[in-house]
């Protein structure tokens, strides 16, 4: 069984199901999705319905994303988020518009029952963002950091690449687990196009809710598929640029 781990979509099912294609999974795999599956291009109800049929044929882990959340709240209190909408929120809220009451529930209920991290017998951690405890993620006392923090990534980033484990400064977050596996931050903004590593952090997010790629890899032989760039699939659209 191999285990494959997905990107941010961002509403791109095309970008989606050609990944999916691409790396030939089957119910045998078993896929970690780290969230943020709307917001950006136009299929984000569709991609909340795919990943519901997809829990019933395959071995799949859905996280939650901070736009997953997003959308949660405007579906459950209707009230206007301005900065949500300026970054992707305003085409999920056109479509979800457009849904029935009942579908609207059945998407509710999905994106409540989403994890918001998963922790594999090998030590490695699944997450859409990051945590900030240098204790590890029982000890995170905001757990909206889970899928919000950006500082976990900042650091890795940051990291003088010679500095040993064992150094006083060295990030004692670094040292908790063998790896960590995120979304959130877009590697084109370090102008990377394939997932990209930092001290023990794999960054997945390769941009496909902009100008970039969704990525599917395996984590154990860090093998990578991709899908074509989003604006390729969706060419009378913008998603978030």
């Amino acid at each position: 069984m191999r285990k494959l781990v997905v990107g941010d979509v961002h509403g791109g099912l095309k970008a989606l199901k050609q990944t999916l294609e691409r790396a030939k999974v089957t119910p045998n795999d078993l896929i970690i999705f780290l969230g943020d599956y709307v917001d950006g291009w136009s299929e984000s109800s569709k991609v909340i319905d795919f990943l519901i049929h997809f829990q019933s044929t395959h071995n799949c882990i859905c996280l939650l994303g901070n736009h997953d959340e997003l959308l949660l709240e405007w579906l459950e209190t209707g009230e206007e988020n301005l900065v949500w909408l300026q970054h992707g929120g305003q085409v999920t809220v056109n479509e979800y518009q457009l849904l029935s009451p009942d579908k609207i529930q059945q998407h509710i209920k999905f994106i409540k029952s989403l994890p918001t991290f998963h922790l594999d017998d090998k030590n490695r951690l699944f997450l859409h963002a990051g945590f900030t405890s240098y204790k590890g993620i029982e000890f995170e006392y905001y757990k909206k950091l889970f899928y919000w923090d950006r500082t976990l990534w900042e650091t890795a980033l940051a990291l003088d690449s010679n500095l040993s484990k064992d150094d006083l400064f060295y990030p004692k977050r670094f040292n908790l687990y063998n790896e960590i596996y995120i979304g959130h931050t877009p590697v084109t903004q370090i102008n990377e196009t394939i997932p990209v590593n930092k001290a023990c952090i794999w960054n997945i997010d390769t941009g496909a809710a902009f100008k970039g790629k969704l990525t599917i890899m395996d984590v154990d032989t860090k093998e990578f598929w991709q899908s074509d760039v989003l604006p390729e699939l969706y060419p009378n659209e913008k998603g978030r640029n």
